[in-house]
């Protein structure tokens, strides 16, 4: 067994197969449902969040991990003679990355790297940790490498419906309406920490999702093909096939394709119909 514990925030949306084959630590974010937190992946799931939704007509709100949280599970893992990675949400996005730097600071065989991204743009990251792990290397040297490969990870999603994104306050309610309007469902890449906008597609969800999986894969030379996810909130399955058969007739050398349901925090920012496919360049 690996003398270094992989963590990561619950936003990382991996399964629980993933989680279990690698021995992956989830600390979970909180998800604010009038007077009750929820823990993310622990107490709640998307379905709930799309219940609130269509009740309340508001977003449940989200919050980091605090400090003190992160600190007991570094000092668990540090006292069980372990050093630890902890692959946290882009801090750009929240303050669970501060927070879990602070509670780093006096383990000096706890690293926290910002993974500059979310959702399985995350994930790619801890994945990569985990094998690094399992090849024996030290906490050090494998923080170390990853801070090279935060920069080579591509993530990207294309959105059904603005709504969500308007109830959070991340975009106005004329682009909402101008979108709806017009039927535009737009892409957002997450890059340099942020998420921006990107192609603006038209159509149906189901017709516009094979379009954008062309636009980021098509003719590419530059892909890392060791695997590449697909994570979605609540797509047909039938899209998902279509999704699936498309990457291996793009990139047929991909090593893994990986399905995944994003979990309740990604959720309540993006709303249901959303699809991404997120991978590593060279």
């Amino acid at each position: 067994m690996a003398k270094v514990k992989i963590l990561a925030d619950s936003t990382c949306d991996l399964s629980r197969e993933l989680i279990d084959k690698y021995h992956i630590g989830i600390i979970p974010l909180t998800v604010c449902f009038d007077e009750y937190a929820l823990k993310d992946g622990v107490e709640i799931t998307p379905q709930d969040i799309y219940d609130y939704v269509d009740k309340n007509g508001t977003l449940p709100k989200t919050s980091a991990v605090n400090i003190t949280d992160y600190y007991e599970v570094f000092r668990f893992w540090h006292e069980n003679g372990c050093g630890a990675i902890h692959i946290s949400l882009g801090a750009k996005f929240s303050s669970s990355c501060q927070n879990a730097r602070l509670a780093a600071y006096e383990f000096d065989d706890v690293f926290v790297l910002n993974s500059d991204n979310l959702s399985t743009g995350q994930g790619l990251l801890v994945l990569r940790a985990a094998e690094l792990a399992e090849k024996g290397l030290s906490a050090k040297e494998i923080y170390q490498m990853l801070l090279i490969d935060v920069e080579k990870v591509e993530a990207s999603f294309v959105i059904d419906s603005l709504d969500y994104l308007y109830k959070g306050g991340r975009c106005s309610a004329l682009a909402m309406f101008g979108a709806n309007l017009m039927k535009l469902k737009p892409c957002i890449n997450v890059t340099n920490g942020r998420m921006e906008p990107g192609k603006k597609y038209k159509g149906h969800i189901e017709k516009v999702i094979p379009q954008y999986v062309e636009d980021r894969l098509k003719d590419r030379k530059d892909l890392n093909t060791d695997r590449i996810f697909i994570t979605h909130t609540t797509c047909s399955k039938e899209c998902v096939e279509e999704v699936k058969t498309l990457i291996k007739r793009l990139v047929p050398d991909f090593n893994e394709i990986i399905e995944t349901t994003a979990g309740s925090t990604i959720t309540s920012h993006c709303g249901p119909n959303t699809l991404g496919i997120l991978f590593m360049r060279k």
